[in-house]
């Protein structure tokens, strides 16, 4: 028969509890370190990122802008209508490459061409009377002057009777009063005769007062004509320089007023850049400040040449003036992209530019690790900026390797795994 053994089923009885205790205490521990572990950090690929080295040296601050070229403006010639004229005949098209001599267009105006017609009128009724009155003056002059002949004769003569007198009153042939009588008449005659030549002098000076009076009739009835002319020529639009006719916004039949604008032509050789900068950017741009221009054909060099004090919808227009020749397919209104050298930094920390933050402030960056397979953010004190370049103060060294591509979808997050 068994013999029961109750001391042995107290010892199953603790070693199974004990047991159960155990594993209760270890899987108790193995939750709360599992509870204590951090969340896995995430993964990026390594290929979708951009990198950049942080490096010390020269740093050129620069300002971009978009733009468009324009034509200089002593490099434009605007043509006005100078008469009330209709438009009969267009003779050349937009984007065309005319000479200075090309008739654009042709207009008419039937008015313009009685005014001519009376204008030459005018001026043949002026030099007609201009002659009119130079024959009269001048049949005027002639008896003034014979008459002074006259006188002069006279006086010549009555001289010598007045000296042929003096010596026979000396001789004693005649008396004292016959000789007075012909001194006196002498002496008169003189008289006389320098009133007479100074009346010819008077009259001749009055003479040529007339004349011009009556010449700038003359004058102006030629300036009359003249106008009357340029108008009538004025009619076949010229281009007027050399260059590609940009504008002809009037059509055949179309009424124009005086000072309407006819055409347009530039040359294309002659542009400008005129560039849209923040208005946030642009208060460092100075005049004379060198540029290039970015056609995306060419890159052509610049200077700045004007600062727009007006700002418009958040920018300024920067003017840059063109210092080397345009490359193929440069046009005015072709847009363009152009960078202006602010100044030199010399000796900085610098690193490319993150697609987030702006200058002189402090931005979040991923320093990527030695190895290569983790990137930690770091804050970073940021100073002066530009186009591609930032400068660092603080938060970082050289040979820092840091992502400069949006992260913003990984805010939550300190640390990043890269593969």
């Amino acid at each position: 028969m068994d013999i029961a053994r109750p001391d042995i089923k107290k010892k199953k009885v603790r070693r199974q509890v004990a047991t159960v205790v155990v594993v209760v205490l270890v899987a108790a521990a193995a939750a709360a370190a599992v509870f204590r572990l951090k969340p896995a950090a995430p993964t990026v690929d390594a290929s979708t990122i951009w990198p950049d080295t942080v490096k010390r040296g020269p740093m050129i601050r620069q300002v971009h802008g978009l733009g468009t070229l324009v034509p200089r403006e002593d490099r434009i010639r605007l043509i006005p209508s100078q008469t009330e004229a209709t438009v009969t005949r267009i003779r050349v098209l937009p984007g065309t490459k005319v000479q200075a001599d090309t008739i654009l267009m042709d207009l008419t105006d039937p008015q313009l061409q009685q005014e001519l017609l009376d204008a030459q009128l005018q001026l043949k009724a002026a030099q007609v009377d201009y002659h009119n009155l130079q024959v009269k003056l001048e049949s005027e002059l002639m008896d003034k002057r014979a008459a002074a002949a006259t006188v002069t004769a006279d006086s010549s003569q009555a001289q010598l009777q007045a000296q042929t007198d003096s010596q026979l009153y000396k001789l004693g042939v005649i008396s004292g009063l016959a000789y007075n009588k012909s001194k006196s008449t002498a002496d008169e005659l003189n008289i006389r005769n320098k009133i007479g030549q100074e009346q010819v002098d008077m009259n001749q000076k009055a003479i040529e007062t007339q004349l011009q009076v009556q010449q700038t009739k003359v004058e102006q009835a030629k300036a009359m004509l003249e106008l009357r002319q340029n108008e009538q020529n004025a009619l076949e639009v010229r281009a007027g320089i050399d260059g590609v006719l940009i504008d002809l916004p009037h059509q055949v039949g179309e009424h124009v007023a005086p000072g309407t604008t006819l055409a347009k032509v530039v040359q294309p050789d002659q542009l400008k850049a005129e560039l849209k900068i923040a208005e946030t950017q642009a208060h460092d741009i100075q005049l004379d400040q060198p540029a290039e221009i970015d056609t995306h054909n060419g890159i052509v060099p610049g200077h700045v040449n004007r600062i727009d004090p007006a700002v418009v919808n958040g920018t300024r227009t920067v003017d840059v003036v063109l210092d080397g020749p345009l490359p193929p397919g440069a046009v005015p209104d072709l847009s363009v992209d152009g960078t202006i050298d602010l100044n030199r930094l010399k000796d900085v920390l610098y690193v490319g530019r993150p697609a987030f933050g702006n200058e002189n402030s402090t931005i979040s960056l991923f320093r990527i690790d030695p190895d290569g397979k983790y990137a930690t953010r770091v804050q970073v004190k940021v100073g002066m900026a530009s186009v591609t370049q930032i400068q660092v103060l603080e938060g970082l060294k050289e040979g820092d390797r840091v992502i400069l591509s949006d992260m913003s979808r990984y805010d939550n997050t300190d640390r990043v795994r890269l593969e």
